[in-house]
């Protein structure tokens, strides 16, 4: 291959047409502002793909739905702070790894474990479908119905779960469920400390790692909480990679849920769940053909309850 050096001339017009590309460049980046989201992503968005849910607030994540067959159960994992957006949940920790986030779940169920991990065969909770119903740029809403199942057994239940997920504003967020249980066979639980809405909380959050746990009569710790009837339950604490940033996650228990008021299985890692089931006298019979509805409400939150005005929170939706 023949080369030839560039005469002055020629090299000149190279040099200021890489200037120029230069130039363009430098202007074109300026006239954008990178701390912006792009115009179709500003404020609530909602993206179904396949099997999960994403919702996302001026382009940064604020929750993902994971509903995959193969799951043990769906559940909701990250949770983003408002804050740091660092998640309030845990996707699995010790000492009890099959916790995922936020989840519904029970076991026993006639037989059948549809809570902790272990083969499927065991039960399981299987999604059989998820659809985006609506979303605006304050709000979006997705529908998941769901069969629990174990081979060589009948299924016990099946549910619809309508999950919405609003921004209340640079302070807080919700996610509110309302979730049918329709009995296919007749039901009967003993004494099970595993029931249906919970949630594991990030470490940082958990009191055994300096976070605080709190319910809305001011019971505070495993020991102010558990067995307590409240209004909400949650954790709250100074987050471990930005400590200057306080956020936490409460759940919200609807009055007119059965049992209302519920008293909440707590601990101080960092689990908790507004169930009867541990503290039952005698077993719970749900007869076949019955239908159970179940509503609740998330509450992600920067600042300690007070200050995010969790009672204010809760009266607001009570109402509404």
């Amino acid at each position: 291959m023949n080369s030839q050096p560039l005469d002055r001339r020629h090299w000149l017009q190279v040099a200021a047409g890489s200037l120029a590309g230069t130039c363009l460049a430098t202007s074109w980046a300026e006239a954008i502002d990178f701390t912006k989201p792009v115009p179709e992503a500003e404020k609530l968005t909602g993206y179904l793909n396949g099997s999960q849910v994403l919702i996302r607030w001026n382009n940064r994540l604020l929750t993902g739905y994971r509903a995959h067959a193969s799951l043990k159960y769906p559940y909701f994992n990250p949770l983003a702070g408002p804050a740091s957006g660092l998640s309030v949940t845990a996707e699995s920790a010790l000492p009890y790894p099959h916790h995922r986030g936020l989840w519904l779940g029970c076991d026993p169920v006639n037989g059948g474990n549809y809570w902790s991990d272990g083969p499927l065969e065991q039960g399981q909770i299987k999604s059989t479908k998820l659809e985006l119903t609506a979303a605006t740029k304050e709000s979006a809403q997705f529908q998941n119905d769901c069969q629990w199942v174990r081979p060589d057994a009948p299924s016990p239940l099946k549910d619809e779960r309508q999950f919405t997920v609003r921004v209340l504003g640079e302070h807080a967020w919700v996610i509110d469920a309302d979730i049918r249980l329709f009995a296919q066979e007749d039901i009967s639980i003993k004494k099970a400390k595993h029931s249906f809405f919970a949630m594991r909380a990030a470490s940082d959050l958990s009191p055994s790692y300096g976070g605080i746990l709190m319910n809305s009569e001011g019971g505070v710790g495993a020991q102010g909480t558990y067995g307590k009837p409240a209004h909400w339950c949650g954790y709250h604490g100074k987050r471990a990679a930005q400590p200057k940033i306080v956020e936490g996650i409460a759940i919200m228990e609807h009055p007119e849920n059965p049992w209302a008021p519920c008293p909440w299985f707590t601990r101080d890692y960092g689990h908790l769940s507004p169930s009867p089931f541990n503290f039952l006298d005698k077993p719970w019979q749900f007869e076949k053909g019955k239908t159970l509805r179940l509503r609740y409400r998330v509450v992600v939150h920067a600042g300690t309850p007070a200050e995010a005005g969790l009672d204010k929170i809760y009266q607001q939706w009570v109402e509404g």
